[in-house]
């Protein structure tokens, strides 16, 4: 009974070929038509694609240039050097303080605009108007007693001076008449040599009172001495100079803008200490300095020219000078400021460019590029470009020719050309206008018309 039960279990494990036959579960003609088609496709996209990254993994990578173009019918025409420096400020100033002092407010920020005279920093200046206060007093005492000299003696001073000296007049005739009488006395015998003596010594003493009461009366008169006079008036020259002195250090307290120009830095802040003297950077010390300004209308373009290039340059010499950050802006520049002395270590000097026509796009610090032009009586002027500037590693020799490869439409080109000078700032040539993308990294082996893939570009 177990082995026929497992036989009928086997017997149901046994797979339909009736059904199979019938059809009911193929797929119909034209859905296998589609799935023969997708997988065509699937294969064809799988093989374009690692077509693809093989040929795209001999593409040689490079990178390019922009050509820059020289002379030509525009205003670089005579063009004889090309320098890149940074612009500067012609004089920045460093608005320092005259007096020691805490910060007790600034009216400015980074970037404003500020006229001569205008308050930028206000000190603490309660001391400073003590002092104010304390050299007044002695000027006003000084110049008083000069005005009491120069007045001299009051009407009612003189008067009492001559009231005592008739006093005295009068007290002298008495005693006078008293020493006379008391010399017939004693001489008589009635009186004693002891009441002449008393009656002598009384009339001289009269005598010298009368005296000095004449010289007073007589300085009452006459007023003070002119040495006097000037002493006085030296004293109050020296009190009216304390107070002077005080007030500037009063007045000092309120820094103000020593020119119109613009503040570039900010060096102190509210409740920092500023000294007039020097001032170390250490943290938490004294500050030297409160803020840093200049004229940014009066701006300069500072070139470092290598000394093989210094020829062609002179005083006054023209040029015209652009900037990175805006380079279809240009402005004219004239040569103010030629180094007297050559750098040796970098074996250039230092040449400023004196910018003409400033405008609110220029900035100290930025990158800024000189071209300086001929003279007017060694220029020639064409309608033909004079070459274009290229980087110095993208000449190569080839048969003892010079040439470049150009970047065009995915391919290398090469183009022959004649090197005509050499600048600080790369290889002068003709042969090309400017403008051409000119390949500076040349993989090894490169061909004329050979495909390229420019560096950063998909």
């Amino acid at each position: 009974m177990a082995i026929d039960s497992k036989h009928k279990d086997l017997q149901s494990l046994r797979i339909d070929r009736s059904a199979a036959a019938s059809g009911d579960g193929e797929p119909a003609p034209w859905a296998k038509r589609y799935i023969l088609i997708g997988i065509s496709l699937v294969v064809l996209l799988s093989v374009g694609a690692l077509a693809y990254r093989l040929l795209a993994g001999d593409t040689p990578e490079v990178e390019t240039v922009r050509a820059a173009a020289e002379g030509g019918g525009d205003e670089t025409v005579g063009t004889v050097l090309s320098a890149s420096g940074y612009i500067v400020a012609h004089h920045k100033i460093n608005v320092n303080s005259k007096v020691t002092g805490r910060v007790a407010w600034i009216g400015v920020e980074k970037g404003d605009r500020v006229k001569e005279g205008q308050v930028l920093v206000r000190l603490e200046n309660d001391e400073f108007r003590a002092n104010v206060e304390q050299a007044r007093g002695a000027a006003e005492n000084a110049r008083a007693y000069l005005q009491q000299l120069q007045n001299g003696s009051r009407p009612e001073e003189v008067q009492q001076a001559q009231h005592n000296l008739e006093e005295a007049r009068a007290t002298l005739v008495n005693d006078t008449a008293t020493l006379k009488r008391t010399k017939e006395l004693v001489t008589q015998g009635v009186l004693s040599q002891q009441a002449l003596d008393d009656a002598n010594a009384k009339f001289e003493s009269s005598q010298q009172r009368v005296h000095s009461l004449e010289q007073g009366y007589r300085l009452a008169q006459l007023g003070p001495r002119a040495e006097e006079l000037a002493r006085a008036k030296g004293s109050v020259l020296q009190a009216e100079g304390q107070l002077a002195y005080a007030q500037s250090q009063l007045d000092a307290t309120q820094i103000r803008a020593p020119v119109n120009g613009t503040i570039l830095e900010r060096t102190s802040e509210k409740g920092e200490l500023v000294t007039a003297q020097f001032a170390s950077s250490a943290e938490g010390g004294p500050r030297g300095s409160v803020v840093a300004l200049a004229d940014l209308n009066d701006l300069q373009v500072e070139l470092d020219i290598a000394q093989d290039d210094f020829a062609r340059l002179g005083p006054k010499q023209k040029a015209v000078v652009t900037v990175d950050a805006f380079p279809d802006r240009k402005y004219d520049g004239v040569i103010a400021e030629i180094s007297p002395e050559a750098n040796r270590s970098k074996a250039t000097v230092q040449v400023k460019v004196q910018i003409l026509n400033p405008d609110e796009y220029l900035r100290p610090e930025m990158n800024a590029t000189a071209k300086f032009l001929a003279n007017e009586t060694k220029k020639e002027v064409s309608s033909k470009p004079s070459g274009a500037l290229v980087p110095a590693n993208a000449i190569r020799d080839h048969d003892g020719k010079k040439i470049v490869f150009l970047a065009l439409n995915g391919k290398a080109l090469v183009r022959e050309v004649q090197v005509t000078s050499t600048r600080a700032n790369g290889v002068l040539v003709q042969g090309l206008n400017g403008g051409e993308d000119v390949i500076t990294t040349i993989p090894a082996g490169l061909k004329d018309g050979d495909k390229i893939k420019i560096k950063g570009q998909s």
